[in-house]
Protein backbone atom coordinates (compact mmCIF):
# COMPACT_ATOMS: atom_id res chain seq x y z
CA UNK A 1 0.00 0.00 0.00
CA UNK A 2 3.35 1.91 0.14
CA UNK A 3 3.09 2.70 -3.98
CA UNK A 4 -0.82 3.42 -3.43
CA UNK A 5 -0.41 6.30 -1.21
CA UNK A 6 2.69 7.88 -3.77
CA UNK A 7 0.62 7.07 -6.57
CA UNK A 8 -2.23 8.63 -5.57
CA UNK A 9 -0.06 11.67 -4.16
CA UNK A 10 1.11 12.33 -7.68
CA UNK A 11 -2.21 12.39 -9.37
CA UNK A 12 -3.19 14.60 -6.72
CA UNK A 13 -0.33 16.92 -7.21
CA UNK A 14 -1.26 16.99 -11.23
CA UNK A 15 -4.44 17.55 -10.60
CA UNK A 16 -3.36 20.39 -8.14
CA UNK A 17 -1.05 21.74 -10.55
CA UNK A 18 -3.66 22.33 -13.15
CA UNK A 19 -6.65 24.13 -10.29
CA UNK A 20 -3.67 26.50 -9.37
CA UNK A 21 -3.10 27.66 -12.75
CA UNK A 22 -6.73 27.63 -13.27
CA UNK A 23 -6.85 29.91 -10.01
CA UNK A 24 -4.81 32.66 -11.18
CA UNK A 25 -6.35 32.68 -14.98
CA UNK A 26 -9.51 32.70 -13.55
CA UNK A 27 -9.70 33.12 -9.66
CA UNK A 28 -12.53 31.77 -7.82
CA UNK A 29 -15.17 32.26 -10.28
CA UNK A 30 -16.05 28.35 -9.23
CA UNK A 31 -17.24 29.84 -6.02
CA UNK A 32 -20.88 31.15 -7.45
CA UNK A 33 -21.45 27.48 -8.65
CA UNK A 34 -24.86 25.74 -6.64
CA UNK A 35 -23.87 21.85 -6.26
CA UNK A 36 -26.23 20.59 -9.17
CA UNK A 37 -23.99 22.61 -11.28
CA UNK A 38 -21.07 21.47 -10.22
CA UNK A 39 -22.33 17.48 -10.20
CA UNK A 40 -23.83 18.11 -13.78
CA UNK A 41 -19.82 19.31 -14.56
CA UNK A 42 -18.43 16.18 -13.04
CA UNK A 43 -21.14 14.07 -14.93
CA UNK A 44 -20.44 15.80 -18.51
CA UNK A 45 -17.12 15.03 -17.47
CA UNK A 46 -18.05 10.69 -17.07
CA UNK A 47 -20.24 10.70 -20.06
CA UNK A 48 -17.32 11.56 -22.14
CA UNK A 49 -15.40 9.36 -20.73
CA UNK A 50 -17.56 6.30 -21.01
CA UNK A 51 -18.25 7.70 -24.64
CA UNK A 52 -14.30 7.81 -25.30
CA UNK A 53 -13.96 4.32 -23.87
CA UNK A 54 -17.11 2.89 -26.02
CA UNK A 55 -16.44 5.04 -29.47
CA UNK A 56 -13.56 3.77 -32.31
CA UNK A 57 -13.24 7.02 -33.98
CA UNK A 58 -12.82 10.12 -31.81
CA UNK A 59 -13.07 13.22 -33.19
CA UNK A 60 -11.37 14.94 -30.81
CA UNK A 61 -7.79 14.62 -30.09
CA UNK A 62 -8.21 13.98 -25.88
CA UNK A 63 -8.06 11.40 -23.48
CA UNK A 64 -9.60 10.01 -20.84
CA UNK A 65 -7.04 11.61 -18.29
CA UNK A 66 -7.54 15.17 -18.90
CA UNK A 67 -11.50 14.63 -18.07
CA UNK A 68 -10.31 12.51 -14.74
CA UNK A 69 -8.65 15.29 -13.74
CA UNK A 70 -11.61 17.49 -14.33
CA UNK A 71 -13.43 15.05 -11.98
CA UNK A 72 -11.47 14.88 -9.37
CA UNK A 73 -10.36 18.75 -9.54
CA UNK A 74 -14.75 19.38 -9.71
CA UNK A 75 -15.12 17.17 -6.48
CA UNK A 76 -13.01 18.64 -4.70
CA UNK A 77 -14.82 22.43 -5.49
CA UNK A 78 -18.13 20.48 -4.70
CA UNK A 79 -16.52 19.34 -1.20
CA UNK A 80 -15.25 23.37 -0.85
CA UNK A 81 -18.89 24.44 -1.74
CA UNK A 82 -20.08 21.89 1.29
CA UNK A 83 -18.04 23.52 3.53
CA UNK A 84 -18.44 27.10 2.54
CA UNK A 85 -21.85 27.48 1.17
CA UNK A 86 -22.24 29.23 -2.52
CA UNK A 87 -21.66 32.90 -2.91
CA UNK A 88 -22.64 35.51 -5.21
CA UNK A 89 -18.92 36.87 -5.82
CA UNK A 90 -15.72 35.32 -5.95
CA UNK A 91 -14.24 34.95 -2.32
CA UNK A 92 -11.12 32.77 -2.39
CA UNK A 93 -7.70 33.99 -3.46
CA UNK A 94 -5.27 30.98 -4.72
CA UNK A 95 -3.80 30.40 -1.20
CA UNK A 96 -7.26 30.11 0.14
CA UNK A 97 -8.52 28.19 -2.52
CA UNK A 98 -5.37 25.90 -2.77
CA UNK A 99 -5.80 25.39 1.10
CA UNK A 100 -9.22 24.64 0.96
CA UNK A 101 -8.20 22.11 -1.68
CA UNK A 102 -5.83 20.24 0.25
CA UNK A 103 -7.50 19.88 3.41
CA UNK A 104 -10.60 18.05 1.17
CA UNK A 105 -7.62 16.14 -0.75
CA UNK A 106 -6.26 14.94 2.55
CA UNK A 107 -9.55 13.86 4.06
CA UNK A 108 -10.28 12.38 1.39
CA UNK A 109 -7.01 10.09 1.04
CA UNK A 110 -7.63 8.81 4.54
CA UNK A 111 -10.81 7.84 3.51
CA UNK A 112 -9.00 5.54 0.29
CA UNK A 113 -6.52 4.66 2.94
CA UNK A 114 -8.90 2.97 4.98
CA UNK A 115 -10.98 1.08 2.11
CA UNK A 116 -8.23 0.60 0.58
CA UNK A 117 -6.82 -1.39 3.89
CA UNK A 118 -10.20 -3.05 4.62
CA UNK A 119 -10.70 -3.91 0.68
CA UNK A 120 -7.37 -4.82 -0.25
CA UNK A 121 -5.94 -3.16 -2.89
CA UNK A 122 -9.47 -4.35 -4.92
CA UNK A 123 -9.42 -1.59 -7.15
CA UNK A 124 -5.94 -2.81 -9.19
CA UNK A 125 -8.02 -5.85 -10.17
CA UNK A 126 -10.51 -3.57 -11.94
CA UNK A 127 -11.00 -1.83 -15.32
CA UNK A 128 -11.10 1.56 -15.78
CA UNK A 129 -14.51 1.68 -17.60
CA UNK A 130 -15.86 -0.59 -14.59
CA UNK A 131 -14.57 2.79 -12.37
CA UNK A 132 -15.84 5.07 -14.69
CA UNK A 133 -19.46 3.23 -14.58
CA UNK A 134 -19.19 3.08 -10.47
CA UNK A 135 -18.16 7.40 -10.56
CA UNK A 136 -21.64 7.79 -13.32
CA UNK A 137 -23.57 5.55 -10.41
CA UNK A 138 -22.17 7.95 -7.81
CA UNK A 139 -23.31 10.85 -9.77
CA UNK A 140 -26.89 9.73 -10.39
CA UNK A 141 -27.18 9.04 -6.36
CA UNK A 142 -25.86 12.45 -5.79
CA UNK A 143 -28.52 13.92 -8.30
CA UNK A 144 -31.01 11.59 -6.10
CA UNK A 145 -29.77 13.63 -2.95
CA UNK A 146 -29.71 16.61 -4.41
CA UNK A 147 -33.45 16.40 -5.96
CA UNK A 148 -34.57 15.25 -1.94
CA UNK A 149 -33.05 18.32 -1.12
CA UNK A 150 -30.12 16.40 0.53
CA UNK A 151 -31.72 14.15 2.76
CA UNK A 152 -31.59 10.50 3.08
CA UNK A 153 -32.83 7.83 5.25
CA UNK A 154 -30.26 5.48 5.19
CA UNK A 155 -27.38 6.67 2.59
CA UNK A 156 -24.16 8.18 2.88
CA UNK A 157 -24.27 12.11 2.56
CA UNK A 158 -23.29 13.94 -0.58
CA UNK A 159 -19.86 14.12 0.57
CA UNK A 160 -19.12 10.98 0.63
CA UNK A 161 -20.15 10.32 -2.94
CA UNK A 162 -17.68 13.22 -4.19
CA UNK A 163 -14.83 11.55 -1.85
CA UNK A 164 -15.66 8.61 -3.62
CA UNK A 165 -15.96 10.01 -7.10
CA UNK A 166 -12.40 11.26 -6.15
CA UNK A 167 -10.69 8.61 -5.24
CA UNK A 168 -12.74 6.41 -8.37
CA UNK A 169 -10.81 8.65 -10.81
CA UNK A 170 -7.22 8.33 -9.24
CA UNK A 171 -7.51 4.77 -9.07
CA UNK A 172 -8.52 5.09 -12.98
CA UNK A 173 -5.74 7.51 -13.39
CA UNK A 174 -3.03 5.60 -12.14
CA UNK A 175 -4.13 2.34 -14.30
CA UNK A 176 -4.11 4.91 -17.20
CA UNK A 177 -0.32 6.03 -16.16
CA UNK A 178 0.83 1.98 -15.61
CA UNK A 179 -1.20 1.21 -19.40
CA UNK A 180 1.97 3.69 -20.81
CA UNK A 181 4.70 1.59 -18.77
Amino acid sequence: MQNTSKQYDAVIEECRSLFVKKMTDYGSAWRILRLPSLTDQIFIKAQRIRQLQENEVRKVNEGEKSEFIGIINYSVMALIQLELGVVEQPDLNTEEATEKFNKHVKITKELMENKNHDYGEAWRDMRVSSLTDLILQKLLRVKQIEDNKGKTLVSEGIDANYQDMINYAVFAMVHLSEEKK
